[in-house]
């Protein structure tokens, strides 16, 4: 649940950056382990508050610890070189300090939310084939971005090689810390080492492509936010998530729409996806490890080793 002076926090976190908000339209989105996100729309225009008009409404970031921001220069610059040559619109950020993020919200509703419970809401229906070409079209418009000038902005660069051998460090990192489910281990190995599962070429992704992080308008994607792990690399991490929560023909239109518009695929590209999602706690563990937090580290441990979490 929420702390009852948590709102208060916010609204005098944004007036020392010059926003007047209005405290009855303050919603708070718990989902990011790196963020919390909250909504809210600019009070009446004061002297002091020199972002904009009155009724505005913002998106307000804070980090949840200092480490969080180590990227957010480069997310910047990616921002400013994606946004162009993207038909959704991406966050342009109007407040930039090390205790917020700050911008004027982009148009749509997020597809996912938390209620104050901690549960998943859904406000779209994933399945719908409007969505799923959405999907792929805005992917497409992504991953043909020039790579050489997402490495010039600063985001990480890994080439197919690459890739896959970050995976196997982060394998062995995560179970050398960790007692991790022999089973997923060697799911794991096995993923690691069956070539048919790779691409063959790199391109610029987002990194976390999930309905909490798309907002839509008649289930077509109109923005995408958070663009923290966007690099170069992997082009099937983007449709992970898709590929796990919809119908084999409903990921087919996805597919179908983004190489209509010029995306490259391979044969296993769907099944190397299910793999992503399935090497999900690694990234967690790695993050639990990173936080230096003990709750993540439990909640790592437990999905690193499901059978003994059951028992």
């Amino acid at each position: 649940m929420r702390s009852p002076d948590l709102t208060t926090q916010l609204l005098d976190l944004a007036a020392t950056h010059g926003l007047d908000l209005d405290p009855s339209s303050m919603s708070i989105n718990e989902m990011g382990l790196d963020f919390r996100v909250a909504l809210a729309t600019t009070a009446a225009s004061s002297a002091t508050s020199p972002n904009d008009s009155a009724g505005e409404r913002w998106v307000l970031r804070v980090p949840r610890r200092p480490d969080a921001l180590k990227r957010a220069e480069v997310e910047s610059q990616l921002l400013d070189l994606v946004g162009p040559e993207l038909s959704v619109a991406v966050p342009q950020w109007r407040v930039q300090a090390t205790d917020l993020i700050a911008y004027p919200a982009l148009p749509g509703d997020p597809g996912l939310t938390l209620d104050p419970d901690g549960a998943p809401v859904w406000h779209l229906d994933v399945t719908s084939e409007r969505y799923a070409r959405s999907l792929g079209a805005f992917l497409a418009e992504l991953h043909a971005i020039d790579p050489a000038e997402a490495a010039a902005a600063g985001v990480e660069v890994r080439d197919p090689d690459q890739v896959r051998t970050q995976w196997a460090q982060d394998v062995a990192q995560v179970d050398a810390e960790f007692k991790v489910s022999p089973a997923l281990l060697e799911r794991w190995s096995a993923w690691l080492a069956e070539d048919s599962f790779w691409p063959a070429f790199s391109v610029v992704t987002h990194g976390e492509v999930y309905p909490a992080h798309t907002l839509v308008v008649d289930e077509e994607i109109t923005a995408v936010l958070d663009w923290t792990t966007a690099s170069v690399g992997d082009p099937a991490k983007d449709f992970a998530f898709h590929h796990a929560v919809v119908p084999p023909d409903v990921f087919a239109a996805t597919l179908d729409e983004y190489v209509r518009r010029g995306g490259r695929v391979w044969p296993r590209m769907g099944d190397h996806g299910a793999e992503i999602m399935a090497a999900s706690p690694v990234a967690y563990g790695l993050f639990a490890l990173q936080s230096g937090m003990a709750e993540h580290r439990e909640a790592a441990q437990a999905q690193l080793n499901p059978e003994a979490a059951a028992d």
